[in-house]
Parts: C-alpha cells; structure tokens; sequence
C-alpha cells in the first residue's frame, strides 16, 4: 500500500547565467500546492513520519542532508544537494531526514494544510496503518 515505487527526482527549470542559477518552480507540478514552508537552523534529524493524504516536493535550497524514503516493502536513501531538483513524495511514504549540513535549507511544497492528526509519526503507526 505504500508508494515508494512512485517516488521521483525532478529536474527544476533553471537558467544560469555569469550572475549565478535562477531556479522555477511554477507550472507543470504534480501536486497543487495548498502549503509551502521550510526548515533552517536544523541541529537534529527531522521527519519520522509519513502523510495519510498529503503529497509532496522536497527541494534543496541550501546546503546538503540526506532524506530516507520507505514503505513496508523496502527504503531508499538519496542525497540532497541539488537546488535545482526536488523529490516528489507521495502519501504513505515514510520519511526521514539526517546529516544537515551547517546552513542547509530544506523546502517543502504540500498538497494539504498541515493536520497532525492525518500523520503516522511512528515507524509502527505506519505499518499498523498499512496492514490496516
């Protein structure tokens, strides 16, 4: 029932020039984005948790951590550095993030507005949730 096998890297449009990297990130999205927000100033790992409805684009904006993608039947790890590309995760996909590097900044684009109570915020929570 989890969707890690839907789990995608996008490619942001960019445009570099000798003044640096203009990145977009407006039409051709595979969620409507009803919530935007970032994390900064990170000291500790983040995430543990996965999202009962809501879909998302994990990008980059600073800096480097890595984010652990999993679902009942396997997990997948990807380096995040790139501010030119995002990660589409899908609902029922269990994330973690680690190993933030000193100013990293992680932006996240969301399907939904943020409820608590539609967050598995277990490992346990999700498979309970998945097995149903």
């Amino acid at each position: 029932m989890g969707n890690l096998k839907d789990v995608y890297i996008m490619d942001l449009p960019s445009v570099e020039d000798e003044r640096g990297i203009l990145t977009v990130v407006e039409k051709d999205l595979p969620i409507e984005i009803k919530r935007i927000f970032y994390m900064h100033n990170i000291i500790k790992d983040r995430g543990g948790h996965a999202h009962m409805y809501t879909y998302q684009i994990i990008i980059p904006i600073a800096g480097s951590f890595k984010m652990k993608l999993s679902d009942e039947e396997g997990s997948r790890e990807i380096e995040m550095n790139d501010a030119r590309k995002g990660v589409y995760v899908p609902r029922l996909v269990f994330v973690d993030f680690s190993a933030f590097s000193t100013g990293s900044v992680c932006l996240v684009l969301s399907s939904t507005i943020y409820d608590f109570s539609k967050s598995l915020r277990s490992w346990d929570d999700y498979i309970n949730y998945i097995k149903g």
